[in-house]
């Protein structure tokens, strides 16, 4: 029986504001696990798939080193952008205008309790979406996300991921770049990694702009088939 997964596309939404929607949902998930421990029950928990786009901001995660921002407070204040130090693990990532952002805050029990087959998973669900544009995306080793020309001096990564998990409930999740502006990863140095570079959908298919609606379709159906869900749109 395929699992439900209630679907919200948020639109474009203030990070903060997102994060803080993660973790009433997150917190609300473990405290129903906990009430079904204490209490001998199996009552359902719920799992979410949160689509959004930021306005520009820079994260931090747990195991990040704050000198891969390269610019000060006052610079990011000039560029329209925001900081927060978050709780998912990586280094530092951007979000803004022209990428898609997915947070699955999924109970793991409901499908497989293995925090790596998740990753891999999510990974495999966004190189199956850019195969659909022509494009052979793939992992590369040791590095969390997905990469185009892993190997070669042109090694470029397109989608970044980070997440936290706690009793086997996730949050947090990927950002993959579609129609980016690409300057701002020029304020950092991306997930900490000084020797690749980063791009984004529309820049490898030479185009100016790329659907992302409908790029969100392929994502949710690929999703739908390797998570074996029932998706439901809220």
């Amino acid at each position: 029986m395929n699992k439900k997964v209630f679907v919200q596309d948020l639109g474009l939404k203030d990070y903060k504001q997102t994060w803080n929607l993660q973790e009433e949902l997150f917190k609300s998930t473990i405290a129903q696990k906990i009430k079904n421990r204490r209490e001998d029950a199996n009552l359902e928990t719920t799992n979410h798939f949160l689509l959004v786009e930021h306005p520009h901001v820079f994260t931090l995660g747990k195991s990040g080193n704050i000198s891969n921002l390269l610019v000060n407070e006052k610079q990011l204040e000039e560029k329209g952008a925001k900081f927060y130090k978050i709780n998912r693990g990586g280094d530092i990532t951007y979000h803004g205008p022209g990428q898609v952002v997915g947070y699955p805050i999924l109970d793991l029990d409901n499908f497989f309790t293995d925090i790596h087959k998740f990753l891999r998973l999510l990974e495999e669900m966004v190189i199956l979406t850019l195969a659909e544009y022509g494009l052979k995306a793939e992992r590369s080793k040791g590095e969390t996300g997905v990469w185009l020309d892993v190997g070669t001096p042109f090694a470029r990564k397109i989608c970044a991921m980070g997440v936290r998990a706690s009793r086997w409930v996730t949050m947090h999740g990927f950002a993959l770049n579609v129609n980016t502006d690409l300057s701002y990863f020029d304020l950092m140095i991306p997930c900490g990694i000084r020797d690749k570079s980063v791009t984004s959908l529309n820049i490898e298919l030479a185009k100016k702009h790329v659907d992302e609606a409908e790029l969100k379709q392929k994502l949710l159906q690929h999703f739908k088939e390797l998570f074996k869900a029932e998706l439901i749109r809220k």
